[in-house]
């Protein structure tokens, strides 16, 4: 089930607890539990509903302006029924901490084992091992870019780290990716430890600000929140490709972790 960034973010801080999609058939389960960019997002509920049953609280409660805004958005695919489904933020990624837990020297051959299992099981043969060396050579570069590299399609490329992401060993930015500390400490047990930049400290910024925003906070040198709070709000606004919503999202961050922008 896919979702707008507007749509997590209302998830996260309580203001959105529905949704609403046109499907054939129900494409998500009561109970599931939805990895996204803000975190793990709970199935509560599915339902089919009548498009004439809608009522501006459930615009309300879905994010939308209005309830023919929620309407509108619903005017596609007009020949499937609606279907409302109930949300719930479920805390932060699990694989999250996996990440942050460097594997010791008992768990590492199990690690490798199953990137064996990957390797064997692909179709275009072993690619695990160069999937991570690409991404620890270029944090924070386009998919694309990375894939090409690799004379792959991105789709393919993608979905194949996001199956190394699962094991903790990669870690997605707004644009790129970059190695967790596991990854590196797997990848080090294979090739022999390497020189690396320094890793950016503090919070990186929110996958949802959009790739233009990131690209021209990272001009000026603001990778992370905590770059971004030594900032005016006027200031980055005023860099071209930094919106309101952008800088909103950023400021939803910054106030989780005590922080803001600066007066």
């Amino acid at each position: 089930m896919m979702m707008r960034p507007a749509e997590l973010e209302g998830v996260r801080d309580g203001t959105v607890d529905l949704a609403f999609r046109r499907w054939d058939r129900p494409r998500v389960k009561v109970g599931s539990r939805l990895r996204t960019a803000i975190g793990v997002v709970e199935i509560v509920s599915v339902d089919q509903v009548a498009l004439s049953a809608l009522r501006a609280d459930d615009a309300r409660r879905a994010g939308a302006a209005s309830l023919g805004a929620l309407k509108e958005a619903l005017a596609a695919r007009a020949e499937r029924p609606v279907f409302r489904v109930g949300l719930r933020y479920g805390g932060p990624d699990p694989r999250e901490a996996l990440r942050a837990a460097v594997p010791d020297a008992a768990e590492i051959p199990g690690i490798l084992a199953g990137l064996d299992r990957l390797d064997a099981a692909s179709p275009i043969g072993p690619w695990t091992r160069a999937t991570l060396r690409i991404i620890d050579r270029n944090p924070e570069v386009r998919a694309p870019d990375l894939a090409a590299e690799l004379g792959r399609e991105t789709p393919d490329f993608k979905k194949d780290v996001r199956k190394l992401k699962e094991r903790g060993l990669t870690e997605s930015l707004a644009i790129g990716y970059r190695l967790s500390p596991r990854g590196e400490a797997v990848l080090d047990h294979e090739d022999g430890p390497r020189e690396r930049a320094p890793r950016r400290e503090g919070t990186p910024l929110p996958r949802t600000i959009g790739a233009p925003a990131t690209r021209a906070l990272r001009l000026v040198d603001v990778h992370t929140l905590e770059a971004a709070s030594g900032w005016r709000r006027a200031d980055l606004a005023a860099l071209h490709g930094v919106g309101p919503v952008a800088l909103d999202r950023m400021e939803q961050a910054m106030a989780e972790l005590g922080l803001g922008y600066a007066t």
